[in-house]
């Protein structure tokens, strides 16, 4: 059977069991009043909730600042793909209805990289880092329908602004969305995720990730070199070593260098 056809019976059938993750703050304020539990039923029955519809991949990865590496959280993001370059995704601090939306991501493929100005390539961090050493997961997935998702998005990047820091791992978040948004970045080399922050992830959903690591493997053939591997290189204290297949390019000129 061919990835693709894989991947769309594991979304067919009814997912498998999957592990909770509430969330690490509550928003601050004051319960729920019984009017407002009733203008929600209402709208519940009488409003349409169609923009949300078709945000149903569910990923979960690792994001560190890219201004301030040594903050880095555990992102569930639930993605709706748009057409074969674009999806967008919606992100949260757990994958409970008490979850926080804490940012967004968008996720593009390289053809749709290319045609950025390259001022704007600054923003959007590379991939492959993640896929090719088994951090960023599709919980819930059968194995072979996990693969086929992560083959989609290699060589793909990714534009993500926090907009509340429920938490970075070590420090406590703040109850309320606070100060800027932050931009995101991605993990391309070993040794830059905090391995506790990983640990911790892999234990609460039942995931290996060095397992899937080594599953992936055989995905560094359509590995291509992309700008931002090395953003993060030099600021760790900490050593960090490169992931095999996961290299880093000099950005190329826009397709149309006119409208630069």
């Amino acid at each position: 059977m061919k990835p693709l056809s894989i991947l769309l019976c594991a979304l067919a059938a009814p997912a498998l069991a999957q592990q909770s993750v509430p969330p690490s703050v509550g928003p601050a304020g004051a319960p729920k009043s019984t009017k407002t539990q009733v203008l929600e039923a209402g709208a519940k029955v009488l409003q349409s909730a169609a923009p949300m519809r078709g945000f149903d991949i569910y990923l979960v990865g690792f994001h560190p600042m890219k201004d301030a590496p040594e903050l880095q959280m555990e992102a569930h993001h639930w993605c709706h793909q748009r057409n074969e370059d674009f999806a967008q995704c919606i992100l949260f601090d757990g994958n409970t209805a008490a979850a926080n939306m804490n940012g967004v991501e968008y996720i593009i493929s390289e053809k749709a990289y290319q045609l950025l100005p390259v001022a704007e390539r600054k923003f959007w961090h590379p991939h492959n880092g993640e896929i090719l050493s088994g951090q960023l997961v599709a919980p819930g997935l059968p194995d072979a329908a996990e693969k086929a998702l992560m083959k989609t998005k290699m060589n793909s990047y990714g534009k993500t602004w926090h907009t509340w820091n429920t938490g970075h791992e070590g420090h406590t978040g703040e109850a309320l969305p606070l100060g800027e948004a932050q931009l995101a970045w991605s993990f391309s080399r070993d040794g830059e995720a905090m391995p506790a922050m990983v640990q911790k992830r892999d234990r609460k959903l039942g995931i290996d990730s060095a397992a899937k690591r080594r599953d992936r493997a055989d995905l560094r053939a359509l590995a291509r070199p992309q700008p931002g591997v090395d953003a993060l290189k030099g600021k760790f204290a900490r050593p960090t070593t490169p992931i095999p297949g996961v290299v880093d390019a000099l950005p190329r000129p826009a397709v149309n260098s006119a409208e630069q």
